[in-house]
């Protein structure tokens, strides 16, 4: 069965050689039980080795059933154990987490029997070894001599023609080892058991044949018992693992140890979360490059149309309630005027500077004070962390302000253009940190947005005189002293005209903006000088007042108490605000996107700001997968031993890696699962983590799909690196290594 010729079996470590034992020729049958012993660094147990095809050999040719294994490869020696190898081992080998069941069952689920044939198989082995009553305790409740025996019940059960027991009553006391031995000698009848032991006296009434070893050479081959009739060879079947026994290894595995569960979780976790973060960091700052900026609008939202009628006339309430009806359309701000052009509000040296809005786009209620009952009272929206809302909130609430005259856009007076009192506050964002200054949103009345407009459409405005047939530019003022129709000019304005006569003479006042034109056809009434000054207009200073138009205050306000020529349209799907152009355009509302005005300098930082993102973003997985790796590794030595003895069971480089694989994959599911449930708790308010809600707005379901791949991806690849760590060497080798 078993034939060594002259085999050797040699060390190498650091240059220098050593022997493991030297020129040993030996011929075993089947039905033999055979005891090698020796004192210790004799090379029993390195010839064990070399017998069981856990370790190699340098020299000379072993034989079984007559085939040479001299030129057999790694895999051809797992093979051969798989076939004909059952290893008892002096420190057990088994998988203390799992039960005496379990433990069992391993070896036949690596050699791919299914877990439903061998149930009887395995209770009947157990029952054999006496631990029928312990099938359900895991191995680590049991005793020296129990562990002992489901050692021998796993040997037994894989029915192989080979048992090799190293030491096996090494760690017992005397009545266990007798237990042991007899158990072994049971099942030598037909098989060849092969027993090292340092303590003959224990075997030698039970051998068949006895080896001494000295030195690394066998100095006696004592047969005490002949082989008359050998028994016939019978190989062990096995098929490769199914994929089934793969997932239900790797899911047992998972769980079997809560303190290596929650380690692989806790960087599984971490790896999803770096990566995520990162990534929708660089989202963010991707889409905020696109914003780009514009001289004319302030609000340059992509969910934005700005609206006017093609007639160029204004719109109606009719008009905006049909607007209203189109489905995508989320709320209409009519006085468009005042979300491009800044409006500063101010109590002693308290301010606030923002966009003024109607009462009607006021979303929700407030959340100090109340809603406004009168024309002059509103409502102030402010951040939550606003210096003024947080310390000085008695100054603010039910405390009169003045609007301040504009100037232009984002720009304006310490002249009072109308009182309005505070009455409701309504705060956004977070608490995180103070700010002196930030934009505002004041929600008003009707009857102020009218009052108002008239004062924006001012700034906004040129105007030219057309005086004598020439445009002039001059200061236009209303007074109520003018009739209507009229204009009083000062007096020096005659010398235009070749007769000095200006008295009843034509002038024409030019008026336009962004949104309408406006004429005004007058006559020159009168001419005021410095003594006159004062009658014709009720004015004194008349030195700071010259050079001025001055016409009737219902005719001067006709230029500029207007009501809106355009409009914003927000919708809520910016992905059908094209859509939604089309449906206006139809309506005859010219309507185009507040974007398409941006000047936009940012098309090479955006790609920049994309190169980057890949590539940091690849770069943080590299390192994050070495990170984890050493992590892993860590976590893991543990269980090189669990897995160096799924090697020696049988299992294959590729089963190994699978159930590796399997084993990571459950887990980090479960990490990014977990992670996935944060983030969903994080965006719906449930957890209070602002500045990950803000991110999490960044990424979509591809960011979350493709960051999935790259774990499972990890998980391969650690797996891989794992397992060839542990095939890099012969199997008793990489065992001696962990232990």
């Amino acid at each position: 069965m078993l034939k060594l010729e002259n085999v050797s079996k040699f060390y190498y470590n650091k240059g220098i050689i050593a022997s493991g034992f030297t020129k040993v020729n030996l011929e075993l049958k089947m039905g033999e039980f055979v005891a090698i012993t020796g004192e210790s660094g004799s090379g029993k147990s390195t010839l064990l080795n070399v017998i069981s095809g856990l370790d190699s050999y340098e020299e000379g040719e072993m034989y079984v059933n007559g085939k040479e294994t001299s030129h057999y490869s790694e895999k051809d020696f797992e093979d051969y154990r798989r076939k004909y190898i059952a290893n008892i081992f002096q420190s057990f080998n088994l998988i203390n987490s799992y039960t005496v069941y379990q433990n069992v069952e391993l070896v036949l689920l690596l050699n791919g029997y299914k877990k439903k044939d061998v149930k009887k198989k395995i209770l009947d082995i157990i029952d054999k070894v006496g631990l029928t009553k312990f099938k359900n305790t895991k191995v680590s409740k049991l005793s020296g001599g129990q562990k002992q025996r489901v050692a021998i019940a796993r040997a037994i059960v894989k029915e192989t023609p080979i048992i090799v027991a190293d030491e096996p009553t090494g760690n017992l006391d005397s009545e266990s080892a007798t237990e042991v031995i007899e158990i072994l000698k049971k099942v030598a009848k037909d098989r060849l058991v092969i027993v090292v032991t340092h303590n003959i006296e224990q075997i030698e009434q039970y051998a068949t044949r006895i080896i001494k070893m000295h030195d690394g050479r066998i100095i006696q081959n004592t047969e005490i018992k002949t082989i008359e009739n050998e028994p016939q060879i019978v190989e062990s079947k096995y098929n490769n693992i199914s994929t089934a026994n793969k997932y239900r290894l790797g899911a047992r595995n998972t769980f079997n140890i809560a303190s290596k569960f929650l380690l692989l979780f806790a960087v599984f976790f971490f790896i999803s979360a770096a990566v995520l973060t990162e990534y929708g960091s660089f989202q963010m700052s991707e889409k905020k490059s696109r914003y780009g900026y514009s001289i004319a609008f302030r609000d340059l939202s992509e969910n934005r149309i700005l609206i006017n009628k093609k007639d160029r006339s204004y719109f109606t309430q009719e008009e905006y309630e049909k607007i209203k009806e189109l489905s995508n359309v989320d709320y209409i701000i009519e006085d468009d005027i005042f979300i491009d052009g800044g409006i500063a509000i101010a109590r002693n040296e308290i301010s606030f500077y923002g966009n003024m809005l109607g009462l009607e786009n006021l979303r929700g209620n407030v959340d100090i004070g109340r809603l406004p009952e009168n024309d002059d009272e509103i409502v102030l929206r402010v951040r939550k962390d606003h210096f003024y809302i947080k310390n000085r909130l008695n100054e603010i609430l039910n405390k009169t302000f003045s609007i301040q005259k504009s100037q232009g856009i984002n720009a304006w007076t310490n002249e009072s253009v109308k009182d309005i009192t505070i009455v409701g506050i309504q705060t956004y964002g977070d608490e995180d940190d103070t700010v002196i200054s930030s934009d505002c949103k004041f929600y008003v009345s009707k009857n102020i947005l009218n009052e108002l407009r008239s004062q924006m459409n001012k700034n906004y405005s040129s105007m030219e005189i057309l005086l004598n047939n020439k445009y002039q530019q001059y200061t236009v003022e209303p007074n109520s002293n003018v009739k209507k129709g009229n204009a009083i000019v000062d007096d020096e304005f005659k010398y235009q005209f070749k007769d000095y006569k200006i008295k009843n003479k034509p002038l024409k006042i030019y008026l336009s903006n962004i949104y309408y034109s406006e004429t005004l056809n007058l006559k020159i009434s009168n001419t005021y000088t410095k003594s006159n000054f004062r009658a014709l207009t009720g004015k004194n200073k008349y030195e700071n007042n010259r050079y001025k138009i001055y016409i009737n205050t219902s005719d001067y306000n006709k230029m500029f108490n207007k009501p809106s020529y355009q409009s914003s349209v927000y919708v809520k799907d910016e992905e059908e605000i094209d859509g939604t152009i089309l449906e206006l355009e139809n309506m005859g509302i010219n309507a185009k996107k507040v974007i398409d005005f941006r000047v936009d300098e940012s098309g090479e930082y955006e790609q920049i700001i994309k190169i980057i993102k890949v590539v940091v973003t690849i770069i943080l997985i590299i390192v994050l997968f070495f990170i984890s790796y050493l992590i892993i590794r860590i976590i893991l030595k543990s269980r090189n031993i669990y897995y160096t003895t799924l090697r020696m069971l049988g299992a294959t480089f590729k089963n190994v890696r699978k159930i590796l694989s399997i084993e990571l994959f459950i887990n980090s599911s479960i990490s990014y699962i977990t992670l996935l449930l944060f983030i969903y708790c994080v965006k719906n308010g449930v957890i209070n983590l602002s500045y990950i809600a803000k991110i999490s707005e960044f990424l979509g379901a591809k960011e979350y799909v493709l960051m999935y791949i790259v774990l499972i991806l990890i998980s391969k690849l650690i797996s891989m690196k794992f397992a060839k760590k542990l095939f890099k060497n012969t199997a008793i080798n990489t065992y001696n290594e962990e232990v």
